[in-house]
């Protein structure tokens, strides 16, 4: 199965990042308050990052990178490339 791991720019200028098998449907989800506990009191406005053609496993393992990176790690991260298969 393809996972994928994305960050979202959010309406209080967050990122969010998250994994999933099917982006359209979990971004649906995030917008329409069904997803994420952390999309309460703020919109997820554009997806700014995305990485295709991982596993479960790696998925996981490259959220949790992500998220303990810096803001401008991120943004290093989110200019360096728009989309990425692995």
């Amino acid at each position: 199965m393809n996972w994928q791991v994305y960050i979202i720019l959010c309406s209080d200028d967050s990122l969010y990042t998250g994994i999933t098998t099917d982006f359209q449907r979990r971004f649906a989800q995030h917008a329409s308050g069904r997803g994420a506990k952390y999309f309460r009191g703020r919109l997820p406005i554009e997806v700014v990052y995305q990485e295709n053609g991982h596993t479960r496993s790696t998925a996981g393992r490259r959220e949790v990178e992500i998220k303990t990176l810096t803001r401008a790690e991120k943004q290093i991260l989110i200019t360096s490339g728009k989309s990425t298969e692995r």
